[in-house]
């Protein structure tokens, strides 16, 4: 029996006519992704497996980390070690191992630093950043728990016992929110000892004067909640309520979907060019011959020949804003000429701070200092501040 719709004449030309718009249509559509495509390739992923607004996949950092990591094998690689009589000629690896110890710490803080400019809102400041330890913050700390001390705002300039260095200070502009993060590449080694509980109590010294501190530092820049957070590089079980987050939980304190997986990526590949530089170092150790599949040779003298002075001290990728300035109650005639921290010479910031420095920006923003209430504490998630 013949098929009637495929001989004829009809249907020929309905194939023909279904085939020019599929045709049509597949053009208007090609080209109408090829002009927002690159806009808004991030709603390519489906919204409901996202927690976060904002989203970062390791391919759009690839790059920087790669650069961040050369140089920091690059430092670790440049390591003149001191002879030692008990290490003998493993003295190299030894200094290898403190070195990456060292790096892997700074590798950290760079990275999470770049990762922030995935969420536009995120102001990151670190760096020599001194927050002093104000008397009366340090007495109320160690004195009370810290849920007791809410709406409690102490003068960033009075008197003071020392200084406390965060590693990073991510501002949430939107939220009005900080974290005073101090960042670990493992908290194996702090055991059962009180370095731990000493560094909370630092941390949250220093957070009851961080909102007088960066409204009088940052350009009025204001926060009315305060949390302290330790990173755990390991990524070992977590205690929020004890103030230490695992570093695979960081998507919920910078608001950016994948930031954990692109941290856990980031060790993986640091961890694989650590070991190809223990590997060779093991071997000249032991007067091994170098096999031909070990490839960290190569790595090791191009490292050794780029590394500059900037490198050694392992500079940050992009220049941010950065405070320095020293504790009230020291002079700078203990730091000489070589003093870094503002008090001794005009503090520099960076440009790229959104037009805060703007006259007109300022005189149009409704400034209203102190805040009512002002609350400190562990770092909670944002979603659930």
């Amino acid at each position: 029996m013949t098929n009637l719709h495929t001989s004829s004449p009809a249907g020929e030309v309905l194939r023909a006519a279904t085939a020019a718009s599929s045709t049509i249509s597949s053009l208007a559509g090609s080209t109408s992704r090829r002009h927002v495509g690159e806009r808004f390739a991030v709603q390519a992923e489906p919204p409901v497996l996202r927690r976060q607004a904002h989203l970062v996949r390791y391919a759009h950092v690839e790059a920087d980390f790669d650069m961040l990591i050369d140089r920091a094998i690059a430092a670790i690689a440049d390591g003149e070690p001191v002879e030692d009589e008990i290490l003998g000629h493993y003295v190299n690896v030894a200094s290898l191992v403190r070195a990456v110890s060292f790096r892997e710490g700074k590798l950290l803080e760079q990275a999470v630093e770049r990762l922030a400019k995935s969420n536009p809102d995120l102001v990151v400041l670190m760096q020599s950043i001194k927050l002093p330890l104000v008397k009366a913050a340090i007495e109320a700390v160690a004195g009370n728990d810290w849920r007791q001390l809410q709406g409690v705002r102490l003068d960033c300039e009075a008197p003071a016992k020392g200084s406390y260095t965060p590693d990073l200070i991510v501002v949430n502009r939107a939220k009005h929110v900080a974290f005073v993060l101090d960042l670990k590449r493992s908290l194996a080694s702090y055991g059962d000892t009180s370095r731990l509980e000493e560094l909370k109590l630092k941390m949250l010294a220093s957070a009851m004067v961080l909102p007088d501190w960066l409204y009088k530092t940052q350009k009025r820049l204001m926060v009315e909640t305060v949390g302290v957070a330790i990173i755990d590089g390991a990524s070992r079980p977590s205690d929020h309520a004890a103030g230490v987050w695992a570093l695979s939980e960081i998507d919920d304190l910078l608001e950016i979907d994948g930031a954990a997986a692109c941290m856990a990526e980031l060790r993986v590949r640091f961890g694989r060019r650590v070991q190809q530089l223990l590997e060779v170092e093991a071997r000249r150790a032991l007067g091994l011959p170098e096999t031909p599949t070990v490839t960290a040779a190569p790595l090791l003298a191009a490292a050794a020949s780029t590394t500059s002075l900037h490198q050694r001290r392992f500079g940050t990728l992009r220049a941010i804003s950065r405070v320095m300035v020293c504790e009230e109650t020291t002079g700078c005639d203990e730091h000489g000429a070589e003093c870094t921290f503002g008090c001794c010479g005009d503090p520099t910031f960076d440009d790229d701070d959104d037009g805060r420095d703007d006259p007109e920006a300022l005189t149009d923003d409704v400034v209203s200092w102190p805040p009512e209430h002002i609350r400190i504490g562990f770092a909670r998630r944002l979603l659930d501040a």
